[in-house]
């Protein structure tokens, strides 16, 4: 009998901790500054989400008050981060978040943690969508999420997550990745926008995307492919381009409507170029209503040290837990850790 009452303890304990440790939490709020409440959720299989969105996270907080919340998809079993597997605990904190920033790709969660974001959307919260969630969700037609799927049929909800809520899908590359880099060209009529305070010249190492975001978008840059891998590369032959930074808002059922802000980039490295970082930290501050806080100057160095591994399918850090990454000066990543190949 005391046998089994200590299997049942350390059970219990064993999934306890692995529970805490999936869950990670930045919080720089104060009583004199109550800062707002962010949530990240970080799920894609190649441009390294887990290591993007922490980094930001850790500026929000660190720099300016907010708690933030970063949420992974991880290992089921062992609980360490596993990009892209549809499995990603703790969405119950969309509950009281004032602003979801999203990196997803190709996601199915269980109904537990799925129901959360959907919520979340009904109550028409701000959203700031980064690269592959214009095609977040891959799910079956049978699902009662179906028409969050990339490819929704829905004639209420047409292409799903990306198309109704960011404005846009999935449309393609548009630029070879790690041939490719692409530069940001801000819209001269856009440039008073909060979002582009202090912004100057963003590029970016990610390739391009495709797109013909929605027509009530407001595109605030443009995405140029460029022929190499620097900024002052020339612009690739044949590749016009085409919207890669843009705002909107949607409205749920009873007419309240959120703010929206979407880029097709936000690999890794690219939070290495300032211009950008600064886009997407001014992005999280207009998203969450902060925008009369936006200056040119505002702080947007990394906390902690920051190495981003270069993106690629099956590039990640392995043997990594969220809680690895806990506090002001844990790296992001672990260089000690091993790299998937």
């Amino acid at each position: 009998m005391l046998l089994r009452s200590l299997i049942i303890l350390f059970v219990l304990t064993t999934l306890s901790q692995v529970s805490e440790a999936q869950t990670l939490v930045f919080d720089g709020t104060t009583s004199e500054k109550p800062g707002k409440h962010l949530v990240f959720l970080a799920g894609d299989h190649e441009y390294r989400s887990e290591e993007s969105l922490p980094a930001m996270a850790r500026i929000l907080a660190k720099h300016h008050g907010y708690k933030c919340t970063v949420l992974f998809s991880v290992d089921q079993k062992t609980g360490e981060i596993a990009p892209g597997s549809s499995y990603m605990p703790g969405t119950e904190a969309l509950e009281d978040a004032d602003l979801m920033v999203i990196f997803l790709r190709f996601q199915d969660f269980p109904a537990e943690q799925m129901q959360p974001i959907v919520d979340y959307l009904d109550r028409a919260g701000p959203v700031v969508g980064m690269r592959t969630s214009t095609h977040a969700f891959k799910i079956p037609e049978d699902s009662e999420f179906a028409r969050f799927d990339y490819r929704s049929k829905d004639p209420e909800f047409k292409d799903g997550f990306g198309r109704q809520i960011l404005g846009e899908t999935w449309a393609g590359h548009y630029g070879k990745n790690h041939v490719m880099s692409t530069r940001l060209d801000l819209i001269p009529a856009q440039k008073s926008h909060p979002i582009l305070k202090g912004v100057e010249k963003p590029w970016v190492h990610a390739g391009g995307y495709w797109t013909e975001p929605t027509s009530d978008c407001v595109v605030l840059a443009n995405a140029q492919p460029l022929q190499g891998m620097t900024p002052d590369s020339p612009p690739a032959e044949g590749k016009l381009p085409c919207p890669g930074v843009w705002t909107r808002s949607y409205s749920n059922a009873t007419g309240k409507t959120g703010r929206v802000f979407t880029t097709t980039y936000g690999a890794s490295e690219d939070l290495l170029n300032e211009d950008f970082r600064r886009l997407m930290i001014n992005a999280c501050f207009w998203g969450c209503g902060d925008e009369d806080q936006i200056q040119p100057d505002l702080n947007i160095e990394f906390v902690g040290p920051y190495h981003p591994t270069t993106f690629k399918f099956n590039g990640h850090r392995r043997e990594v837990l969220p809680s690895d990454l806990a506090g002001w000066e844990s790296p992001i990543m672990p260089i000690t850790k091993p790299v998937s190949e």
